[in-house]
């Protein structure tokens, strides 16, 4: 079955749209106010960094080993809490009674999930600036059996990196389907960032 309509974001138009899928303008930010440059083109799109969402369980957001960031699976939380939870489906496969996410809102999530992590990276090393390469993006996708779109999920991330890192947001790639992710989140995904 459907999410209700009222509980499923709009999609960004193109990636230049703002990728803030609730609609809400609580993650808007100052641009004036932004601490770098990655933050300010954050800014541009009307988004800014979150607080570093707190571990659901015995990890770490992020790691760092050598010139590298590790970031742990980042959800798409919107000031601390998730928007919406169920399967990505196009709902006209799968006979699925849970609730679904349609893909175009997923791939917003997915950019949340980025930011997330852009977050999760910043709480290391202290300046987005810093960031020489994102090295690789793995994206989940908690799957209807029958749905294969995963990539275009994972695009948000990747769209999103590109749009505030430039070149550096070039990056390699796995979108995965899943059957599940923590608190039925539609979307996750972590990254490897180098910085110098």
């Amino acid at each position: 079955m459907s999410t209700p309509s009222e509980a499923v974001p709009s999609a960004p138009a193109s990636p230049d749209v703002s990728v803030d899928p609730a609609g809400t303008t609580a993650g808007a930010a100052n641009i004036t106010g932004a601490s770098s440059a990655v933050e300010q083109r954050l800014a541009e799109l009307g988004l800014t960094l979150p607080e570093v969402a707190a571990p659901v369980a015995a990890y770490v957001p992020a790691v760092i080993s050598g010139n590298h960031v590790y970031t742990s699976g980042q959800l798409p939380f919107i000031n601390g809490k998730l928007e919406a939870t169920g399967k990505v489906s196009t709902g006209s496969e799968g006979a699925s009674e849970e609730s679904t996410v349609s893909p175009e809102a997923a791939k917003a999530y997915a950019a949340v999930c980025a930011v997330n992590a852009l977050a999760a990276v910043k709480s290391v090393i202290g300046d987005l600036d810093r960031i020489t390469r994102i090295v690789k993006v793995v994206g989940f996708v908690s799957s209807d059996p029958s749905f294969t779109g995963q990539p275009g999920v994972i695009n948000g991330a990747s769209e999103l990196l590109g749009q505030v890192l430039g070149d550096a947001g070039q990056h390699a790639r796995s979108a995965v389907g899943v059957s599940v992710l923590p608190l039925d989140s539609p979307v996750e995904v972590e990254l490897i960032a180098e910085f110098a």
